[in-house]
């Protein structure tokens, strides 16, 4: 079954949200495969948005241990509490970092990234991962891209 993704350029940010919204239930409905949907959910994300990384990382004790992923290589495991993912998670709450050379302890896993966003996912209140979005511009996100992820990460977490 053909999932192409057509993206009209006049869609507003907002537009572009409730497309993958509803792209991103189309794909996975019925698929309990955790891995395939959280590739196809990065896959959708980097088709409609074009930013330079999105990718999951997962909790697994102390650490978030890096999962499907678009973009060019990343860091394997990140610590409780370090750099942006690390903290997101540590926290319970979504980043918005405009300049990551400013965020204290950031870890660079491409210098080309400059700002990013940071969405925890939760599963019973528990953060069950991070969904990572880098761009290699700054002031990349906002408050749109704040809503829509974690919109899209309330989806994510019927994943798990």
């Amino acid at each position: 079954m053909a999932h192409d993704i057509v993206v009209d350029s006049n869609l507003s940010k907002k537009d572009k949200y409730e497309l993958v919204l509803t792209q991103l239930k189309a794909l996975t409905e019925g698929e309990s495969n955790k891995m395939a949907n959280l590739a196809n959910t990065t896959a959708l994300l980097r088709e409609v948005f074009g930013w330079f990384w999105i990718g999951f990382y997962l909790v697994e004790g102390d650490e978030l241990i890096l999962a499907p992923f678009q973009g060019g290589v990343a860091c394997t495991r990140i610590k409780r509490g370090r750099g942006v993912c690390g903290t997101a998670w540590s926290e319970a709450k979504t980043l918005v970092v405009d300049d990551v050379e400013q965020f204290p302890g950031h870890i660079a896993c491409s210098s080309l990234s400059r700002s990013e966003i940071v969405v925890p996912i939760f599963v019973n209140g528990i953060v069950v991962g991070v969904l990572d979005v880098d761009s290699n511009t700054l002031a990349s996100f906002d408050e749109d891209d704040k809503e829509g992820l974690e919109s899209v990460c309330e989806i994510v977490a019927s994943f798990f």
